[in-house]
């Protein structure tokens, strides 16, 4: 039953170009009683008629006529978006051997020669009109499973957002100093990431993809300080040397965090290896003086370099329980004074090129809560 053009064929739209109007008869009577004909009685008609609806699934074309020949309607047709895809069958008096093959050369889906035996027309239409519904249930099919697979990596990344917001949330419901720090921190990696994209050494590495990953890890930098005493995170004043170093076991406490994290995936997740690296390494300094792993230089994950002068800005121009916010000029002086021993030079560089940035998303994200 599916091959009955009268059953399956009824709304597909059969386009006949012909300036011979006995021909056209001929064709129409033909295929009208199986699909809706159209007719044109010349090229440049033909080209009118098939880019207006309803638009033809299938077009059967003459090549010999006075006013645009059949090679030149096709030529035209494949340019036009409407009808590009649509299949052109030659039904022409030319029968030698060569005007087929340059026909078909043309781009032409088959040739059918004059004077015309109906049943080889009809099968031939059939044949064309079945390739075409096998092509757009393709088309569809895959046209579905690219928007079901958009809308699994979207649903996985929102689970994969919430999952780390949650994660960053629950340390700083432990942490007196946080307030907006998550929200402006990661607003000011992504500003450091995006300026290293045009930076000679970085750049090639500092792919939109990867600045958008720096930028989701980023959060996570101090998830490690749920590891640490209330008598010791929850201080109001400064710490002791002693409570200093127990301060500092966030780093390592963190990584080792994500690390098992990891370890329970069945699957190498980059985010992770970044925010690991990220909680890990972003107390460490430029001149090798910072914890947990005293590296220095290049041997610091760029990331971790990213988040340190981020983070220290950032508690520079935040008032925390035990000070005030430091004026934004004094706390730009500082950084710069770190360049080289504490920070990156170029991530210094980067972030004096982007101050106008750094102080709006400081102020608009200014911590409301009371000290």
């Amino acid at each position: 039953m599916a091959n009955n053009p009268s059953m399956s064929s009824a709304r597909e739209t059969v386009l006949i170009v012909d300036d011979s109007p006995a021909n056209i008869a001929v064709l129409v009577s033909l295929l009208q009683p199986l699909y809706r004909v159209r007719v044109a009685n010349g090229g440049i008609r033909a080209l009118a008629v098939a880019q207006s609806e309803p638009l033809p699934d299938l077009i059967l074309l003459d090549i010999m006529m006075p006013d645009l020949n059949g090679y030149q309607v096709i030529e035209q047709l494949r340019e036009l978006p409407a009808t590009r895809d649509v299949a052109v069958v030659f039904v022409t008096a030319l029968h030698h051997a060569e005007d087929e093959e340059r026909g078909l050369a043309a781009g032409a889906a088959d040739y059918i020669t004059k004077p015309i035996q109906p049943s080889v027309v009809l099968a031939r239409v059939r044949t064309q009109l079945d390739l075409k519904r096998a092509r757009d249930m393709m088309r569809d099919q895959n046209a579905y499973l690219e928007a079901e697979v958009a809308r699994r990596i979207s649903e996985t990344l929102t689970v994969q957002e919430v999952a780390i917001r949650a994660l960053a949330r629950l340390a700083e419901t432990r942490d007196l100093e946080t307030g907006n720090h998550l929200l402006r921190t990661q607003s000011y990696v992504r500003l450091l990431a995006e300026h290293l994209r045009t930076h000679p050494v970085h750049g090639p590495t500092m792919t939109a993809a990867h600045v958008d990953l720096l930028t989701k890890s980023a959060p996570l930098h101090d998830i490690g300080k749920v590891g640490i005493p209330d008598s010791v995170l929850l201080k109001p004043g400064r710490l002791t040397p002693e409570e200093r170093l127990v301060m500092e076991t966030h780093a390592a406490l963190g990584a080792a965090a994500i690390e098992q994290a990891e370890a329970d995936t069945e699957q190498r997740i980059e985010f992770l290896s970044v925010a690991k690296d990220i909680a890990r390494s972003h107390h460490e300094r430029w001149d090798g003086g910072g914890y947990p792993d005293h590296l220095a230089g290049q041997n610091i994950p760029l990331s971790a370099r990213l988040m340190a002068v981020a983070d220290v800005f950032d508690a520079l121009t935040t008032r925390r329980p035990y000070k005030e916010a430091m004026p934004f000029g004094q706390a730009v002086d500082l950084i710069i004074q770190g360049s080289g021993n504490h920070f990156d030079p170029d991530i210094v560089d980067a972030f004096l090129a982007r101050l106008a940035d750094f102080q709006a998303i400081s102020e608009r994200n200014q911590d409301n809560r009371a000290a």
